[in-house]
């Protein structure tokens, strides 16, 4: 199984949001780049991005910031938020990111997801982001009567063969992954599914893997990481398959110092401004 560690951007910094709110920011590192090559050195082989302010513009807004990810890595980088037309997704894949997820595109504009498929294949995803069982879309400001599953076999038929499904509530929260809704929905659905949202512990990490034979390929993590309540080497030494051994390198978090008293790191926080709507984990 796949870990994603999460880089959700916001006017050019990492942050994380809780269910999506913008209002709930917190700051955790002022250099995306930096934070991309961290969790490369750590041993994430594909880093997940999102362009929080690109979800909802309707059009990418941290440009220069996935332009610096992709070049502080030698893993792949797969981007949502905002990606609404051809142009934008070429210009994406143009700086050398390795796969987009369209996620609004898929209820606005289904002939966009055909098309994408036909010119780039299994470098083309959609991101799936429920509350409570329905589709939300526009930064998850909006939520349609349509439900994952429903969406998930439309764009099967449009020639998806992978999605990110997000349950939105979850996210941020570390109240651990919808395990139900996340294996059912590869079941039913026949793709290959990467969970996001609410991972929050090594157990949460076991539990997804049980669900790798029904099609659960990943699982990307966010606030888990940047909390330290999660180290990303112990978490990759269970979703491969093999046990950490206990004089494994124990790496620093990235863009944090040590507290005085050698209790553990800890990021540099700050509450980012206030601002009305949410968005969320994949687009």
């Amino acid at each position: 199984m796949i870990l994603f560690p999460a880089i959700d951007l916001k006017e050019g910094q990492c942050v994380r949001l809780i269910e999506g709110r913008m209002d709930s920011a917190t700051v955790y590192s002022h250099d995306p780049g930096s934070t991309a090559k961290a969790w490369q050195e750590q041993g994430a082989a594909f880093i997940h991005v999102v362009d929080l302010d690109g979800a909802f513009a309707g059009q990418p807004r941290n440009r220069q910031s996935i332009a610096r990810i992709v070049q502080s890595v030698d893993v792949p980088v797969q981007v949502g938020g905002g990606i609404r037309d051809m142009e934008t997704l070429e210009d994406l894949l143009s700086l050398g990111v390795n796969r987009v997820i369209l996620g609004s595109a898929a209820i606005l504009r289904p002939a966009l997801v055909a098309e994408a498929c036909r010119k780039y294949g299994d470098r083309v995803l959609v991101g799936i982001d429920a509350r409570d069982g329905r589709v939300a879309i526009q930064g998850w400001g909006e939520t349609v009567e349509k439900t994952a599953l429903a969406l998930a076999l439309e764009v099967k038929e449009l020639g998806i063969g992978r999605i990110v499904f997000t349950d939105i509530r979850r996210d941020g929260k570390l109240t651990g992954p919808n395990l139900a809704a996340t294996g059912e929905l590869a079941r039913a659905s026949g793709l290959k599914v990467i969970a996001s949202g609410g991972v929050s512990s090594l157990e949460d990490i076991r539990a997804l893997k049980s669900l790798e034979p029904d099609g659960v390929e990943g699982a990307i993590m966010g606030k888990a990481l940047y909390s330290g309540a999660v180290r990303l080497p112990e978490a990759l030494a269970i979703a491969r398959g093999r046990i950490q051994h206990a004089d494994e390198k124990n790496y620093p978090l990235p863009g944090c110092n040590r507290r005085q008293g050698g209790e553990g790191n800890q990021f540099r926080q700050s509450k980012g401004r206030r601002r009305p709507g949410g968005t969320g984990g994949a687009v």
